[in-house]
C-alpha cells in the first residue's frame, strides 16, 4: 500500500475520489487534468487506478459498460487505528 502512495499521480486520483466518489474513468481524467493539470492518457489513469484496487484504495464497481471507482479508506484507517493514539489513549485525535 505504501508503494501505491508514494506516486504524486495516484496520492491526486485518490484526492479526487475523496471529493468525488464513484466516477469513471472518463470523469477522473477530466478531473485530474482541470484540477492538476495532469495530462495523463486514459491508459496511464486507468494503469495507476489498477494499481490502487491491488492495494484495496479503489473499489471498482461494474455499471453497465463503465467502471465506477470509489475511495476505500480501509486499509488506511487501519494503519491509523495501529500506530497513531486516539483521544482516550491520550493522543490528539
Amino acid at each position: 500500500m505504501f508503494k501505491s502512495l508514494a506516486d504524486p499521480t495516484r496520492r491526486a486520483i485518490l484526492d479526487e475520489l475523496a471529493e468525488r466518489d464513484d466516477q469513471t474513468l472518463f470523469e477522473l481524467c477530466a478531473r485530474l487534468a482541470m484540477r492538476h493539470g495532469l495530462a495523463s492518457t486514459r491508459q496511464a489513469i486507468s494503469q495507476h487506478l489498477d494499481v490502487l484496487e491491488d492495494a484495496g484504495l479503489v473499489r471498482v464497481r461494474r455499471d453497465g459498460r463503465y467502471r465506477r471507482h470509489s475511495l476505500d479508506t480501509g486499509p488506511i484507517e487501519h494503519i491509523v487505528d495501529r500506530w497513531l493514539p486516539g483521544p482516550r489513549d491520550g493522543g490528539l485525535r
